[in-house]
């Protein structure tokens, strides 16, 4: 479980294809505190650290998951957002985030306020997932809240600090996002539609 507030940016250091899955390294400066078979979320992607070394570690990312999310377009030097699992007692700041990622989107808009930035965020409604105005949303595992809900389309505002420790400063119109909508509202759309 993580909560959706970005630990640190790791920066792509290597990709290697094996059979269906990708194996990526990352270099962060979390790398020291991180051991085997601990979960750490990339980009809202929950997966499992196989290997450390020399101020980087690799995860591996198999078929599904790179089919269901943006990694199979990560390249050398990409900008990943980093959560490591949250720890039971600890203060839940953002929002209950699986690391489970429903669908991408498409950034197709980004507006520069007066010291903030609007990002708009284009996704496949036929997949039944949904927003509500000002609910939760996870975008590249950062926790957010959702502004202009519409069918298929939503809007995030990004404060200072948010821009300069994700990898929204990374954004450009057409970049391809991880969305994870909110836990509790999946399971409430879920109910009505069996009661349906």
């Amino acid at each position: 479980m993580f909560t959706g507030i970005i630990e640190d940016i790791g920066v792509v250091s290597n990709l290697k294809t094996e059979l269906d899955n990708l194996h990526i390294s990352i270099k962060t400066k979390m790398s020291s505190e991180l051991k085997i078979d601990q979960s750490v979320a990339h980009n809202g992607v929950c997966l499992t650290v196989v290997a450390i070394d020399n101020g980087e570690y690799t995860v591996t990312a198999i078929k599904e998951t790179l089919d269901k999310t943006n990694l199979k377009a990560l390249k050398i030097n990409d900008k990943v957002n980093l959560e490591r699992a949250m720890k039971l007692g600890d203060r839940l700041d953002g929002h209950m985030v699986q690391g489970h990622v429903d669908q991408t989107a498409e950034c197709i808009n980004i507006k520069e306020e007066n010291g903030s930035w609007v990002f708009t965020f284009k996704y496949n409604s036929a997949l039944n997932n949904l927003t509500i105005e000002k609910g939760s949303i996870t975008v590249n595992g950062t926790s957010l809240t959702v502004i202009n809900s519409k069918k298929d389309t939503f809007s995030v505002a990004i404060i200072p600090y948010t821009y300069h420790h994700t990898n929204f400063n990374s954004f450009n119109v057409g970049t391809l996002v991880n969305l994870e909508f909110d836990v509790l509202g999946k399971y409430v759309a879920k109910l009505i539609s069996l009661k349906a």
